[in-house]
């Protein structure tokens, strides 16, 4: 019995043996080591690595509810309304032997009803839909109605690579940009499509040369609606962009920017030809304009941290989206209306007198914005905008003025939440009385101004 159990020890341990070197020959499988997350901190928080590669990666976005309220001038039009909006923002960026290379993307999608929707309630509530432009809309309500209207919008999607801006970004020409108010004052805040170099030179100060696209800066509207005889040009097709440059100063003590744009509107002919008198009805006349602006943003830290103030003005002939009119394009930010209560004035870069030659409109907006911290959580915003179009001899009897001067309170509780209120008037007048809206709708009844007010309750999340 003992032979029998050592010899069966003896074979387990010989095959044990002999499994123990053939093994060894075998090529061994190690695990694959882990690639974890790792922070980038060299563009700011909430940037980290994309695993495997050396691009910095952010993702982030926005939620905003928000409810308004206006005087109503129809039985027709609602007083309140209610928004939602969305937004993704994607931010990649990589260091590369030529600067910075950085693509971002943002994406926003929003649903409105009520004074939101209205396009000819008078009160400028519904002015510009989407910030950016709304590339589609669907289940859209008629002018009147206060049914749901949603769409989705593309507000960015650009690449820089050291001094290059290609795709859809800002507008070079932009300096105050709605950066407080919540309702419309005027003053260009336009994002669209373009191709831009700028060069720095130290101590903050930078220059930019940009081609942009003229087809959402550009306006004509339906102007015969309040003056008859005379027509807005039918625009035809456009040989160059829009040629934007700035200079821009940004410090310690702020920033200030000169921007200038050199536009071209060629116009075809006439909408109509009723009206006119003896002469020609078509205008091919070749007409370029110019639109300059001058701003300063100035901190003020002697009467609280985070205050600053801005100041802006800008003129323009033959691009009233420079002034914040908005444009024909989907990347209006504000409506191309002068408008406040039952007046309403659809305003256009070119006019056409009674024999058909085109003209230029002028114009010009002074912007101011102040905001303030009260607490390191409550702040409060005060701004207005003045603003003056000339018609020339086109279309004198309009050559309206607008003053627009709003005021905001904003809680942030926590980090990213802003819970504020706004209340907003708005005052137009005509050179001449025009028609307006009763309480039926009709256009029977003519007044030289009118005026408005329209609050906000506004609950928003940045991430």
């Amino acid at each position: 019995m003992k032979l029998v159990k050592s010899l069966l020890l003896g074979s387990a341990a010989g095959i044990a043996a002999v499994a123990g070197a053939q093994a060894a020959d075998l090529p061994s499988r190690k695990a694959a080591p882990v690639e974890y997350v790792r922070v980038c901190s060299t563009y700011g928080a909430g940037f980290f690595y994309i695993p495997g590669t050396e691009t910095c990666l952010r993702v982030g976005g926005r939620v905003r509810a928000e409810y308004g309220t206006a005087e109503r001038w129809t039985r027709a039009q609602d007083g309140y309304g209610f928004r939602a909006r969305g937004r993704l923002n994607i931010d990649a960026r990589t260091a590369t032997a030529y600067g910075t290379l950085r693509t971002f993307i943002r994406f926003e999608m929003t649903n409105s009803n009520g004074v939101y929707g209205q396009s000819f309630n008078g009160n400028g509530v519904s002015a510009g839909a989407a910030r950016g432009g709304s590339s589609s809309t669907y289940n859209t309500g008629t002018s009147t109605s206060s049914n749901g209207q949603a769409n989705f919008s593309l507000d960015k999607a650009f690449i820089q690579f050291g001094p290059i801006t290609a795709g859809r970004a800002q507008s070079f020409f932009d300096f105050y940009a709605d950066d407080l108010n919540y309702g419309v004052i005027r003053g260009s805040d336009q994002a669209l499509n373009l191709l831009a170099y700028t060069a720095t030179f130290g101590s903050g100060i930078s220059a930019t040369v940009s081609l942009e696209d003229r087809s959402e800066r550009e306006q004509v509207g339906g102007i015969t609606t309040n003056i008859a005889g005379v027509s807005t040009a039918t625009l035809g097709g456009q040989t160059i962009p829009d040629v934007v440059g700035n200079i821009n100063v940004t410090q310690g003590w702020g920033s200030a920017q000169l921007s200038g744009a050199f536009i071209q509107r060629n116009t075809t002919g006439p909408i109509g030809t009723t009206g006119f008198g003896t002469g020609t009805n078509l205008s091919n006349d070749d007409q370029y304009g110019f639109a300059v602006q001058g701003g300063v943003k100035i901190n003020l830290p002697m009467l609280a941290a985070g205050d600053y103030l801005w100041l802006q003005a800008a003129y323009s002939e033959g691009g009233l989206s420079y002034l914040g009119y908005g444009g024909a394009g989907t990347g209006s930010t504000w409506g191309s209306t002068s408008r406040a209560g039952r007046i309403s004035i659809s305003n256009s870069d070119v006019a056409l007198d009674s024999l058909g030659k085109a003209h230029l409109t002028k114009g010009y907006a002074l912007t101011a914005g102040l905001l303030h911290y009260w607490t390191p959580t409550i702040r409060q915003g005060i701004y207005g905008s003045y603003s003056k179009l000339d018609y020339s001899a086109a279309v004198s009897t309009l050559d309206p003025r607008e003053i627009r001067v709003g005021t905001n309170l904003i809680w942030s509780p926590v980090a990213g939440l802003d819970i504020g209120v706004e209340v907003l008037y708005a005052r137009v007048e005509a050179a001449k009385r025009v028609t307006a809206y009763t309480a039926d709708q009709s256009l029977g009844r003519t007044i030289k101004s009118d005026d408005t007010f329209q609050g906000r309750l506004r609950i928003q999340r940045d991430f």
